[in-house]
């Protein structure tokens, strides 16, 4: 059973601004929908003109919030580096170069650039090219020491290791395409012309670092598709398997891949052997020696762009990725331990009291992170002054809106016209919990924050039905 508090000062507020009705609609949704049954819903809706609580279920309750989670990462991180934030990748030698040999080794030096894509390093490859070098002796290192060698946060379960989602975190990582999903390949099942041959498999990059074991078939047009796509553990070999009918759309899934360090290296390689470059040496990980020269340094896509991939998409190795870098930045070690002291730091400034959370990492797909609904309307409400604003708010989701980095992840959901384009709101899914928070522009043209979680849930696929049919209530108003 969900209990719904009394608490006068909630009725109040809630009578101020004339929201009767919906504290009314509210409650009986809780107390009777069946999706909620043996569940707890902790609710939180605010004014974001003075920021007083209108309506709290539950409000001060610590619940799991999933990737609302990254709410608290993507303030902290716009605070802290800021919106025009960079990563670079830096390109040494430790060698002289002559008769277009580079007598030495060449070195790529990752500082967490979640953005670079195989273009990026064939443009590296070009900057070696012009410096004359057709052969490099010595060896292609990797240093990917700017974080520790930690690649997975506390909670991650291992059912997540071979997924996009839940990829190894490094100082040197690499994309497939401009969603930015670092540290994984995208592979593309399509069937063959004829029953019973074997489906066409496209993987981007193309690459050989990973192995391809095709044991899927093409079946007749009546046939259900059964596709599966999986990585081995602690391998890179993906085995697909099953399935696909003759005239199916492509299956396709993102893979997360063992080592993304190695594999960065190995696509710089193939874009140096591709620019006409032969390494003789082998590929190493290692430390660029204070000796070496620069030859060459990338930039990603400034903070303030990459936000919007990261929050629309929610991005778990972003998020993980920023919580290194401040604890970098701040600290000194890009590790989860530092990074988490720098967020619970930046948190006070937003008027959230770190001592009602418990944060194990910076994406939410830990079950052990714990937040209060009135906590995370109160961070919302506060950064509302902050510069970067605009940035944060063009990051979040926009209910109903098609295009996937617009409306993200509810592109799908609140088309009906009262909500459509009216809910700007962060996400959050994993087994048995789903959450979302942000703002709401109402029928009165009032601004409201809300922050719904959804805890304990038999199906998340019905929290969320709940949480649009709450949504539509707030946005009645």
């Amino acid at each position: 059973m969900v209990l719904v508090p009394s608490v006068p000062s909630i009725k109040v507020n809630a009578d101020m601004y004339g929201h009767e009705k919906m504290v009314q609609q509210m409650n009986q949704l809780i107390n009777n929908d069946p999706s909620l049954k043996g569940a707890i819903a902790g609710v939180s809706i605010r004014s974001a003109k003075d920021g007083k609580i209108i309506y709290a279920q539950q409000g001060d309750v610590r619940l799991r919030p999933a990737s609302n989670m990254k709410l608290l990462t993507a303030a902290a991180a716009l605070n802290v580096l800021g919106e025009d934030y960079t990563f670079t990748t830096e390109i040494h030698t430790d060698g002289p170069i002559k008769k277009k040999t580079l007598h030495g080794n060449l070195y790529i030096k990752g500082k967490g650039d979640p953005t670079l894509l195989k273009s990026d390093f064939d443009q590296m490859a070009e900057v070696v090219q012009k410096r004359g070098i057709k052969k490099i002796s010595g060896n292609l290192i990797g240093d990917d020491t700017w974080y520790d060698d930690v690649r997975y946060s506390l909670d991650l379960p291992w059912s997540d290791e071979t997924t996009h989602y839940g990829a190894q975190i490094s100082a040197l990582t690499a994309s497939p395409t401009k969603d930015y999903d670092a540290g994984s390949v995208k592979v593309l099942v399509q069937p063959a012309a004829r029953k019973g041959e074997k489906p066409s498999v496209k993987m981007t990059p193309k690459t050989s670092y990973l192995k391809i074991i095709n044991k899927a078939v093409t079946g007749a047009e009546e046939s259900k598709k059964n596709i599966t796509i999986e990585r081995v553990h602690a391998k890179n070999t993906i085995t697909i398997k099953g399935t696909i009918p003759i005239k199916a759309k492509p299956e396709q899934d993102w893979i997360g891949v063992w080592d993304p360090t190695r594999f960065s290296m190995s696509l710089l390689k193939q874009s140096l052997t591709e620019h006409g470059i032969q390494v003789t040496g082998k590929l190493k990980t290692g430390m660029v020696p204070d000796t070496a020269k620069m030859l060459t340094t990338h930039h990603s896509i400034p903070l303030s762009e990459l936000l919007v991939p990261f929050m629309k998409l929610s991005n778990n190795v972003h998020a993980e990725i920023l919580i290194k870098e401040m604890g970098k930045v701040v600290k000194g070690k890009g590790s989860w331990e530092n990074g988490l002291k720098v967020l619970n730091s930046e948190l006070v400034k937003f008027g959230v009291n770190p001592k009602t959370l418990v944060l194990r990492d910076a994406s939410g797909v830990s079950h052990v992170n714990l937040i209060p609904a009135n906590q995370l309307t109160q961070l919302l409400f506060t950064v509302q002054k902050e510069k970067w604003f605009s940035s944060y708010l063009h990051s979040l989701p926009v209910a109903g809106a098609p295009e996937k980095m617009e409306g993200g992840t509810l592109r799908n959901r609140l088309k009906d016209p009262l909500v459509r384009g009216k809910v700007k709101a962060k996400t959050g899914t994993i087994s048995t919990v789903s959450s979302i928070s942000g703002y709401v522009k109402t029928k009165s043209g009032q601004t409201l924050i809300f922050s719904i979680l959804l805890n304990n849930l038999l199906e998340d696929t019905k929290g969320k039905k709940v949480e649009d049919r709450m949504l539509t209530i707030i946005a009645n108003q």
